[in-house]
């Protein structure tokens, strides 16, 4: 019931009164049965903006940490997530992804839509990222279509880091259904599962016009994170020598002066 009063009452209205986004290739996804949207992540945006222009309901698998939040936001937010069908995902180990792939297969055996991010995480500098193999799994194992959807323009209105979302023009672009059905009964094998997830980023690729990185998107927003850890490392090291550099520049001009006020030594 939240669900649709948030999307067709509260927030649904509001958020294509101020994005005014453009919609193309919305007749890509079915009407009925079950189907997966992977697409690029690029905002918290993606998150509201996409569900709103659908004609279904989709459910999201969402990090862990939208449930998890400590205080009166933390449940604030939690409730938020799990009123609109979000489903929590723990992140970290194999195990933890093995639980993601059945609360999805659930989602799908159930007939409904799943949203899936195939990167994993947001994309800290607005390039397109390796995707993981889960989706294929789902994909193969329910022997479902997958279509692919570009985000064009969330980063520019609310990159990672910005709490209020900028006016900006956005286009969300659905691409044709991509049938994986002659790989069926091969989910198992890593080469099949890394060539379905190239397929499905390629697409996205292809509908965003992102430029594409051959990495998980974790490990380069780990190197990026670590890279300006370094950075700011060596700009204090840089003002440490700065200021040693002064402070020995301001003893040797005081000794200077104390020489000069004592004269030539005395014979």
């Amino acid at each position: 019931m939240f669900y649709h009063v948030l999307k067709y009452v509260l927030l649904g209205p509001l958020l294509k009164l101020v994005f005014r986004p453009r919609i193309e290739g919305l007749d890509h996804v079915p009407d009925t049965g079950p189907a997966i949207v992977a697409g690029n992540h690029l905002s918290f945006s993606d998150h509201f903006l996409m569900p709103a222009v659908l004609r279904r309901r989709i459910t999201f698998l969402a990090k862990a940490e939208y449930f998890t939040g400590p205080g009166l936001k933390g449940r604030l937010t939690a409730f938020f997530f799990r009123s609109i069908g979000q489903i929590p995902v723990d992140r970290s180990g194999k195990e933890a992804g093995r639980a993601a792939i059945r609360e999805g297969l659930g989602v799908l055996g159930r007939g409904e839509l799943l949203g899936i991010y195939p990167e994993g995480t947001r994309s800290h500098d607005g390039r397109l990222y390796k995707g993981k193999v889960g989706v294929a799994v789902m994909a193969l194992r329910a022997g479902v279509p997958v279509v692919p959807c570009a985000m064009i323009g969330t980063f520019e209105a609310q990159p990672p880091g910005r709490r209020l979302p900028r006016l900006h023009p956005v286009v969300i672009r659905f691409g044709e259904p991509l049938d994986f059905s002659r790989f069926a009964g091969m989910e198992n094998q890593k080469a099949v599962l890394r060539a379905v997830t190239d397929e499905i980023m390629y697409a996205v690729m292809t509908l965003s016009r992102q430029e594409y990185v051959d990495r998980y998107a974790a490990e380069a927003k780990a190197d990026a994170k670590a890279a300006g850890a370094d950075a700011e490392t060596a700009r204090v090291d840089a003002e440490t020598v700065r200021e040693v550099a002064e402070t020995a520049g301001a003893d040797a001009e005081a000794a200077g002066a104390a020489e000069r006020e004592a004269g030539p030594p005395g014979r």
